[in-house]
């Protein structure tokens, strides 16, 4: 299967730097360039993705809430 388009706009496009394996659910952490994003998503979707560090991926954003938090600076 092929993506042709998806309507996700919130697309950074990045490299698979770390996989922290779990049994059901697995940590990725992703460098895009100016950052890291860090996602956790089923240790099949790991698998079923052939994802390992160094694996080029698009990591994407699709959200109907961010929530925000103040805090006193130390």
């Amino acid at each position: 299967m092929t993506i042709k388009a998806i309507n996700a706009r919130n697309q950074f496009q990045g490299t698979v730097t770390q996989i922290k394996r779990g049994d059901v659910v697995s940590e990725v952490e992703v460098d895009i360039g100016n950052g890291l994003i860090t996602s956790i998503v089923s240790t099949t979707s790991i698998d079923n993705l052939s994802l390992k560090p160094g694996s080029p991926v698009i990591a994407l954003f699709k959200s109907t809430e961010v929530a925000l938090a103040s805090f006193v600076p130390a």
